[in-house]
């Protein structure tokens, strides 16, 4: 098993694979796990895009890095505790990342700054972007190294004092710079990749394909009772709550607190209504689940497809903005909403739509709105003013008093 005892030489293996991100053309950033002796117990690269598709809009190297040590240890695998854990990342953490961070307990080495979307956008290691019950888990868990030298990459160390297992503490000016370079030789392009999907007008009704399209038994493959409700676009009404009530009960009995996620369509059909699995996995919530299979399900059927076929998976399953994301229970002030509100972010990537600005709607709201208003508001500027994250109740009171 390879060692690494020094910030230097774990950085060094992250910007490794934030190069390999970049060659696959997906976001440059990359992440690596030590334990507390510093053995490697894995390595990965960002995988939003893989094969020049859409690959997982979560599949961000620490998100990943996480629930593979979730994955081993459900395998039966002894790996140590997650505060004797250390995720060293070329990046700062996204909000994603971050509250998965967070929710899971993980101790935190960052190379580069992310002055858009990372949990330390201002550099003041206050983490005034995350509520405030999280600040202080950050504060005693996030470690920006000194970055030794005189250029602008060069800065003071920061935040909580490094693991005992760090002999060399600091990072060298290249490195940093390759980890900074990384993302921003990749960023813009795949974010104008992630985003350039069909406009609601050239979109076709799930709805109208027979049940032996390849399309429709993929999806029913995936979530059965998909297409068997459908409302008016973007307003969802009680018909949904069957649905809803079923998957927040086997959410209840996989680990979560009683959430569920569903993903209508811009035309109203139900795609995917999904419970979480943090039994398996801490990070894993109901909302992660549905937005990694939509994009899972959309990849299958593109890979290794024709043009024609890719152009019908397009019309057909368009990119979800141009839909609804309902949640049983809106975000709350917790390391999991933050994730979840992070994932959401990246899966957007980009502005709403225009026609579309309620694209997050919840049914059971766990914060009022004035505080969940102001969460969103404190978020990094890509979720808060490129993006502009607004989650709102559903309109349909029938439906919250189903829940209710």
């Amino acid at each position: 098993m390879k060692k690494t005892i020094d910030v230097q030489a774990a950085v060094a293996i992250a910007a490794a694979e934030a190069i390999a991100a970049k060659s696959q053309g997906t976001f440059g950033v990359g992440g690596v796990l030590l334990d507390q002796h510093g053995n490697v117990l894995k390595s990965l690269p960002n995988n939003v895009v893989r094969d020049e598709l859409i690959f997982d809009p979560t599949a961000h190297g620490e998100r990943q890095l996480i629930d593979w040590y979730f994955a081993e240890r459900a395998r039966g695998r002894d790996l140590p505790a997650p505060h004797d854990i250390t995720l060293v990342t070329s990046l700062d953490p996204c909000a994603m990342c971050a509250g998965a961070i967070l929710a899971a307990g993980f101790n935190v080495v960052v190379a580069a700054n992310d002055p858009k979307a990372g949990v330390n956008y201002d550099r003041s290691g206050a983490f005034l972007s995350l509520p405030e019950p999280l600040r202080a888990q950050a504060v005693a868990s996030f470690f920006y190294p000194a970055v030794l030298g005189t250029s602008g990459y060069a800065r003071e160390a920061t935040g909580a004092p490094p693991r005992s297992l760090f002999i060399g503490k600091t990072i060298a000016e290249p490195t940093q710079a390759l980890c900074s370079l990384a993302l921003e030789a990749t960023s813009d392009k795949v974010q104008a990749f992630l985003t350039s999907d069909l406009a609601q007008e050239q979109l076709r009704d799930l709805a109208t394909l027979a049940g032996s399209d390849l399309i429709v038994r993929k999806l029913k493959s995936l979530y059965p009772q998909a297409l068997s409700y459908r409302c008016a676009p973007h307003a969802p009404d009680a018909g949904l709550a069957p649905f809803l009530l079923a998957a927040m009960e086997k959410d209840r009995r996989q680990g979560g607190d009683g959430d569920a996620a569903a993903l209508l369509d811009g035309f109203g059909n139900l795609l995917l209504c999904v419970p979480g699995r943090r039994a398996q996995s801490a990070i894993c919530t109901a909302f992660m689940e549905c937005t990694r299979q939509y994009a899972q399900l959309r990849y299958q059927l593109m890979l290794g497809a024709d043009a024609d076929m890719r152009d019908l998976v397009r019309r057909f399953l368009a990119h979800p903005k141009q839909g609804t994301f309902v949640f049983a229970r809106g975000p709350g002030a917790g390391a999991h909403s933050v994730m979840d509100l992070g994932a959401y972010g990246s899966t957007m990537e980009g502005p709403l739509p225009a026609t579309n600005p309620a694209q997050f709607q919840y049914v059971l709201p766990r914060i009022d709105e004035a505080a969940l208003s102001a969460l969103c508001a404190a978020m990094p500027p890509l979720y808060r003013d490129t993006i502009r994250i607004r989650p709102v109740q559903v309109a349909d009171r029938a439906l919250v008093e189903a829940l209710s």
